[in-house]
């Protein structure tokens, strides 16, 4: 009955969330979202921004991808559905309250080929003794990358573990100052990062496309 009202008016649902502040389930013209107060979180604009970005990796000859903040699986949903992905995926979320709603809302729960991390994703990177050939960074509160995410110490750890590429979503709006762009900075002096920028991605996300490989 939501999906056939959402065609005539939102169907939201909102949940308060201790990390994430209050979130939106939403059903608008037929497609369920997933929503902070001040940014799409999932399945909206934010899966298209990142569609585009995975739509610039090679993922014939990747055997693990890495998602850095799951939200409610559309990074998941696209890696299956849309780039016919079929191998594994390890996914981490430090919300309890996000990792429900993908289940519950999305369909999107542990299986044979996908593992979600509930944990800190600095402290999952930290720690991590794996090796993966794409890694998505997805990282964000509300509509900010928590500045955690943004340090040399994390992007030479993310390096460290990918035998191929990461994709990083920085967010959008950057002014000159923002601390963002000490990310763009460190891919592009490091000499183990081939750096590509996508700027204006869906008219005003940026994204970083790294490729891992000795210059």
């Amino acid at each position: 009955m939501k999906k056939l009202l959402s065609y005539l008016w939102p169907q939201t649902s909102k949940i308060s969330s201790e990390h994430s502040g209050t979130l939106e389930v939403t059903w608008y013209n037929g497609k369920k979202l997933l929503d902070t107060q001040n940014a799409n979180y999932s399945y909206g604009l934010l899966q298209k921004v990142l569609e585009f970005g995975l739509s610039k990796v090679s993922l014939a000859h990747a055997n693990s991808v890495l998602v850095l903040g799951l939200g409610g699986g559309s990074v998941v949903h696209s890696l299956r559905n849309k780039l016919n992905y079929d191998k594994q995926i390890d996914a981490v979320e430090w919300d309890e309250k996000i990792i429900t709603i993908a289940k519950n809302e999305f369909e999107i729960f542990n299986s044979d080929k996908l593992k979600i991390y509930h944990e800190d994703a600095l402290e999952f990177v930290k720690n991590c003794i794996s090796t993966y050939d794409l890694i998505v960074v997805d990282l964000f509160i509300d509509t900010e990358v928590p500045e955690q995410f943004l340090t040399t110490d994390f992007c030479e750890k993310l390096l460290q573990l990918t035998t191929g590429s990461i994709l990083f979503n920085l967010g959008i709006h950057l002014l000159e100052d923002h601390p963002a762009h000490h990310v763009t900075s460190f891919f592009k002096h490091h000499p183990e990062a081939h750096l590509t920028v996508l700027d204006h991605v869906q008219g005003k996300n940026t994204l970083l496309l790294i490729k891992k490989g000795h210059s």
